[in-house]
């Protein structure tokens, strides 16, 4: 595997940004610092929330004495990095927000430690899921300001619209955005960049199956109907399915549980809203998960049969 090596970043700044690049599974900090480029392009202030969520998260797990291989990885960054990014995302700037962020860094990481401790499959980002679920639900209460969802136009080619499914795993419809992300991953794996992207493909193409023109539908990040059309532009049914696309293949080198992860994740995505919360990485997780527990089946009662023809 060819990748660029990140030794030549200092230490502390190495691990939390190897926090943020763990969002597309690369313990890369150079793929970390293109995808902070890319996000600040979008918003300067979610870039900030990123890099401030990734060192809570990596402050937490050293002073919690977490192991520090998995520190060092920044497997203890990634999820509070994500809670960093959608503070900024739901609440306007406030000293509210700022605790919300805080709070939400130091509580997705013990989540991380208390969940590795107690599931048998990767905890991927259930604990940013778990956390801003909480945060969506407290931050009105304690007097955090939403953000409104503004006036977005909608006039986005496939092109497009397939970058903003790589960007969205990070909150970002913007193309220049979507295009650093695949290479800070590339930086670090080309397959898993090519798999990011493919995911990012075939997403679209499934939501789309089944559109009718003027069909509406929940926007799965804001909760508010608009066209279904408008969702698929803005990378929203897509997103979920790039993240087991490169999650999939890590595990097993195959096209098959890949693209059974896509597929899986795109209705998801349609029906996690319907509960009241966003959707977040949350159809990612689920979908996964169902793979694996696929593949725990497999090795544990169909290995060693004799194979059949249909």
């Amino acid at each position: 595997m060819l990748s660029l090596s990140d030794d030549v970043v200092p230490t502390p700044i190495r691990t939390v940004l190897r926090g943020v690049g763990q969002v597309y599974f690369q313990a890369n900090a150079l793929t970390g610092a293109v995808l902070v480029t890319g996000i600040a392009l979008s918003s300067p202030l979610m870039a900030m929330g990123a890099v401030v969520g990734s060192a809570i998260g990596t402050a937490t797990a050293r002073l919690c004495k977490f192991q520090e291989a998995e520190v060092a990885e920044g497997l203890y960054g990634f999820n509070s990095m994500l809670v960093g990014i959608a503070t900024f995302f739901y609440f306007r700037l406030s000293p509210v927000s700022l605790a919300l962020l805080t709070v939400g860094g130091v509580m997705a990481t013990l989540v991380t430690r208390l969940l590795n401790r107690s599931l048998p499959f990767p905890v991927f980002n259930s604990p940013y899921v778990i956390t801003t679920w909480s945060l969506y639900v407290l931050g009105p209460i304690l007097g955090a300001v939403w953000v409104g969802p503004g006036d977005r136009p909608i006039a986005y080619g496939f092109v497009e619209a397939v970058a903003h499914g790589v960007g969205q795993a990070l909150f970002q419809a913007n193309l220049w955005t979507g295009i650093l992300c695949l290479v800070g991953i590339a930086l670090n794996d080309w397959r898993h960049a090519a798999w990011a992207l493919v995911g990012a493909m075939i997403g679209i193409m499934v939501a789309n199956y089944h559109v009718t023109p003027g069909m509406r539908a929940l926007d799965p990040e804001r909760l508010i109907e608009r066209a279904f059309s408008d969702n698929l532009a803005l990378g929203l049914y897509s997103y979920n399915a790039t993240l087991p696309a490169v999650a999939l293949f890590r595990w097993r080198r195959s096209l098959i549980p890949p693209l059974l992860g896509i597929l899986i994740s795109v209705p998801l995505t349609e029906l996690v809203p319907k509960l009241g919360l966003p959707a977040l990485t949350a159809p990612f997780v689920l979908a996964t998960w169902f793979v694996l527990g696929l593949g725990l089946l497999e090795g544990r009662y169909l290995r060693n049969s004799a194979p059949t023809v249909p």
